[in-house]
């Protein structure tokens, strides 16, 4: 489907952004910041929002008016509780990836009076009867998704424990605990309400890591089942009023990646030996030189093809051995 794109008092130059004063900040609302001036990527990253518009970006389920660009900032704003997918996402797939993005909670009117308490292990501070403690909090929630999932994503949110939990694997039953602990943020690193935050997002396999504001929150922590491969998502909760989930009020601005290779393990190939171990048709030389182990001691034996007739295959850093033994 098409993005209904909104871009407010910006002249577009070929030398950058020219921004026109913002228009009075009703009552009542966090006064909107403006974009910083284009960022250079560092090295290997690319952007993935140009600050004019959402090409490389798609919608599902979006309700006209979710996501528009808005003096060079992605804008999320939310209108009515229409459900389904109404996250913003990006077309192409990513698998290890390095992920840079400032975000900012850009108002929150409403409150969340069931907001918890989450303790270091990932559970909830509880009373002395055993309750579950509930506190009130800004009801403004959103998040990012790693890997085409839900389950994935990195928190933003309100909560006392500050941003980059990971709900879905932080509150499921059927892993362990240090699972639980490792989705859990380290410290809250948020900056107040209105301000700007940095996301770094670094995925390796089924490992995630978080640095926020400059302070690593996840370390390292494992996402059981994660996929192998998948598109990043901005989420967007639906307008809501007071209640447990807050409506998505969030600005995002130089979303930048460094797509990462894995390195190989594979152990070096095998190439043939003109020398044999027992069960080889090649005869071994096993008299040991002076001053050096004999071939069966720097060699052990390996079980050949059947019937014996096939030279027996070594890796190569064990063929060299052999022929420091002095093999003909």
């Amino acid at each position: 489907m098409k993005l209904a794109l909104v871009s407010a008092g910006v002249v577009f130059l070929s030398v950058g952004v020219v921004q026109s004063e913002p228009p009075a900040t009703p009552a009542g609302k966090t006064e909107v910041q403006r974009a910083e001036p284009d960022i250079v990527s560092p090295e290997g990253f690319v952007p993935l929002f140009d600050g004019k518009d959402l090409d490389g970006w798609t919608t599902r389920q979006a309700v006209e008016g979710d996501w528009s660009v808005v003096d060079g900032v992605i804008d999320c704003n939310p209108r009515g509780e229409a459900k389904g997918d109404r996250n913003l996402w990006t077309k192409k797939e990513y698998g290890d990836f390095e992920l840079l993005l400032d975000w900012r909670i850009k108002e929150s009117p409403f409150n969340n009076p069931k907001a918890r308490i989450i303790l270091p292990d990932g559970t909830y501070k509880k009373d002395d009867s055993g309750n579950v403690i509930t506190v009130t909090a800004p009801n403004t929630d959103s998040g990012v998704f790693l890997r085409g999932q839900h389950k994935s994503q990195v928190n933003i949110w309100c909560w006392p424990v500050g941003s980059g939990e990971v709900w879905g694997y932080r509150t499921d039953p059927n892993l362990s605990a240090e699972v639980h602990a490792g989705t859990t943020p380290k410290e809250k690193a948020d900056q107040p309400l209105g301000e700007w935050n940095t996301f770094r997002i670094v995925m390796k396999g089924d490992r995630l890591t978080v640095t926020l504001n400059g302070r690593l929150i996840i370390d390292n922590a494992q996402l059981p089942g994660v996929p192998a491969k998948g598109p990043l998502a901005l989420q967007l909760h639906p307008e809501r009023k007071d209640g447990e989930w807050g409506a998505s009020l969030i600005q995002f601005r130089n979303i930048r990646i460094k797509e990462l290779t894995r390195i190989s393990h594979t152990p070096p190939a095998s190439r043939e030996c003109s020398v044999a171990l027992p069960g080889c048709a090649v005869p071994a030389r096993t008299a040991a030189q002076p001053g050096r182990a004999t071939l069966r001691e720097r060699c052990p034996p390996r079980r050949c093809a059947a019937g014996g007739a096939t030279p027996c295959r070594l890796r190569r850093h064990e063929c060299e051995k052999w022929r420091l033994t002095g093999a003909r």
